[in-house]
């Protein structure tokens, strides 16, 4: 059986909801959805940019303390509140990924007023 883990590091996001930021299962890292949150879990609302760049780099965070990156990642899953951003949020998904792009869903229209973007992913461990 596969070693199942649950890596925190006290910079990871914290989140009142019941779910843990990353669960490491084997050489698998599966992350939650990130939000524009800060250190405390309380909602940083921005533009969409900035609740984008925001969400990124609490992945990149959560990814760290389970050991892998950004290249390490070989799915995402990503909510878009509102469609007409979609063609911002492509340019963005850009910058922090590239070819050959992890495998990606897109789901738009799902979330509350309170968030404009959110971002899970898979992720395999840095060798």
């Amino acid at each position: 059986n596969p070693i199942v883990s649950y890596p925190r590091d006290p910079d990871t996001p914290v989140s009142h909801l019941p779910f843990s930021p990353a669960v490491r299962v084997g050489e698998l890292i599966f992350v939650s959805a990130q939000a524009s949150v800060d250190a405390a879990g309380q909602i940083v609302s921005d533009t969409f940019e900035g609740e984008f760049r925001r969400s990124v780099e609490n992945l990149r965070k959560v990814l760290e303390t389970a050991g892998a990156d950004l290249t390490c990642v070989v799915q995402t899953r990503n909510y878009v509140r509102d469609p007409e951003n979609l063609g911002r949020y492509n340019e963005l998904y850009r910058e922090y990924f590239s070819v050959p792009f992890p495998a990606r869903t897109t789901i738009t229209s799902c979330l509350p007023a309170s968030l404009q973007f959110e971002i899970e992913c898979v992720a395999v461990v840095k060798r």
